[in-house]
């Protein structure tokens, strides 16, 4: 269950209590990225619920996020005696958090024999194409990462240079790039 950091006082008990390990995350109402990392992050609690886990709305309870060189919303960091072991800017999913997470602490680590590939999916806001490759790989249990180039111009910038393309989806699968929906070509660079 998901703890609401209130003020500093409740933040300090906190960070006394779980001092061998504790993770936060950095949410601002103003942000639906944030809402959607709320969701996902709710969900990791559920999941593993020996794990402490808090919430700091940064417009409510100031300072926090500085002391941690926080700088955007959503940020999820796990601290592992007062440390930050791990740091996951952006929405990310329930398992990918509970990978990267829970890679911190190993004891509490769950083993997987699945490797791990590093997955962006550029999408556009009102793009068919960009939800059914979504979806593709959420029915092959693929973690990934969505940035939607629509609602961020720098991204989208990055992007052209990089693929020449304006096109999306644009899924970037261990630094390899596919323009368009291509399951088969999805399919081969998971399986390397």
């Amino acid at each position: 269950m998901l703890l609401w950091i209130e003020n500093s006082q409740q933040w300090q008990e906190i960070q006394k209590k779980h001092q061998d390990f504790l993770v936060v995350m950095f949410y601002g109402d103003f942000s639906s990225a944030a809402k959607r990392a709320l969701a996902e992050i709710e969900q990791f609690s559920k999941e593993n619920e020996k794990v402490p886990v808090c919430v700091v709305d940064v417009m409510k309870v100031k300072n926090i996020h500085k002391q941690l060189g926080v700088e955007k919303v959503p940020t999820v960091v796990a601290l592992k005696e007062g440390k930050i072991a791990r740091k996951i800017e952006g929405v990310e999913s329930s398992r990918f958090y509970a990978q990267i997470i829970l890679g911190a602490h190993p004891e509490r680590a769950k083993i997987s024999s699945k490797k791990e590939h590093r997955i962006i999916v550029y999408t556009g806001q009102g793009c068919p194409a960009c939800s059914a490759v979504k979806s593709y790989l959420r029915s092959r249990q693929v973690n990934f990462r969505e940035i939607d180039v629509s609602s961020n111009q720098r991204e989208a910038e990055r992007l052209v240079r990089r693929s020449g393309q304006m096109a999306v989806p644009q899924i970037d699968i261990d630094g390899r790039l596919i323009v368009g929906f291509d399951r088969g070509k999805i399919d081969a660079l998971l399986a390397s």
